[in-house]
């Protein structure tokens, strides 16, 4: 596939990796032009870009900004129309132990407001950045999940294939509505990762028996 990557944090520069690692072609950028330079010399398949070039021809984009960035960073790429935007982000406090929104809506679905043309899919948002940029295998042998929820079947569709590509398990979760569920599930995540002590290489998955 043909990615943008919007954002060079942690989840950004692991998603960058691993997107390379599967041989992705991708655009990066962020907001310091700089430091996405820097990360996509570190890749094959790799090149960084000002915001207003950084959506090229891709057919997707991965939002890894922070969640209060999200709609701006969005907007400033351009035409997103018919686009797959692939949202990654938890409205999360400051002290990353709480949610700022919830119940009645969703990160996701207020970012899908913000870019009506696009077609919002959340997935990849229980996974610490570690956890992304290491790869779908834990401890023996069990495979963690990718859960997707949007209302576009092609939207889900393409970030399901996008995470099998990675390697990760998926699991349906139904509209973007269910983005309600899954950010608290997130937060929960990083309660135990860091409340509880457990670490950043766990992440929440789904078993069937």
């Amino acid at each position: 596939m043909k990615i943008t990557v919007l954002g060079t944090g942690n989840m950004g520069s692991a998603f960058t990796k691993q997107l390379s690692s599967a041989g992705h072609i991708v655009r990066v950028t962020g907001r310091d032009i700089n430091k996405a330079k820097a990360l996509a010399a570190q890749f094959d398949n790799v090149n960084a870009y000002s915001a207003a070039e950084a959506l090229g021809d891709s057919d997707v984009v991965v939002i890894a900004t922070a969640y209060e960035d999200a709609a701006k960073a969005l907007q400033s790429l351009g035409d997103l129309t018919g686009k797959v935007v692939i949202d990654i982000t938890n409205p999360l406090s400051a002290d990353y132990m709480s949610l700022t929104i919830g119940h009645v809506t969703s990160a996701s679905e207020e970012i899908a407001k913000e870019v009506p043309q696009a077609h919002v899919v959340k997935a990849f948002n229980t996974l610490f950045a570690q956890v992304l940029a290491d790869g779908p295998t834990f401890a023996d042998d069990q495979r963690g999940s990718v859960f997707v929820a949007s209302d576009s079947e092609r939207a889900k569709q393409t970030a399901i294939t996008l995470a099998h590509s990675l390697g990760w398990k998926t699991v349906d979760a139904g509209g973007l509505v269910n983005a309600r569920y899954l950010e608290p599930l997130a937060g929960l995540n990083i309660y135990l990762g860091y409340g509880a002590g457990l670490g950043t290489s766990i992440a929440p998955t789904w078993l069937n028996k």
